[in-house]
């Protein structure tokens, strides 16, 4: 099955225990329909760079999964018309990274920055 991962932002009033039921939520909605989440990570509530709907700040959350594309694509239906989820951004990618994702790694582990020109 092909691989994916998903970043969903969620309204800010809501709490950090809404906020990962909603994760929860749209990692039964793939095993139910014939896929599965591999990992997935509450990266928090964090500052946008411009207002979506009034909101200044979203919580993120952060999905790998391996499911069919027809899971995939009810998972993203459910999430554009809940009334909690702002935005919803999914990618294939050819083969999961190993470890936490880049948000949730301290800065030492991130590596050096290129140098300017």
């Amino acid at each position: 099955m092909p691989l994916y991962e998903h970043v969903f932002i969620a309204r800010q009033d809501l709490s950090n225990a809404q906020a990962e039921s909603l994760v929860e939520h749209f990692s039964t909605v793939l095993a139910d329909n014939g896929g599965k989440v591999l990992e997935n990570e509450y990266w928090g509530v964090k500052t946008m760079a411009y207002k979506i709907n009034k909101n200044r700040k979203g919580h993120y959350a952060f999905l790998r999964s391996d499911a069919p594309s027809p899971a995939v694509q009810e998972m993203e239906r459910l999430m554009r018309l809940h009334d909690d989820v702002m935005r919803v951004l999914t990618i294939k990618v050819d083969a999961h990274e190993e470890g936490p994702s880049v948000q949730m790694q301290k800065r030492e582990e991130r590596g050096e920055r290129r140098e300017r020109r």
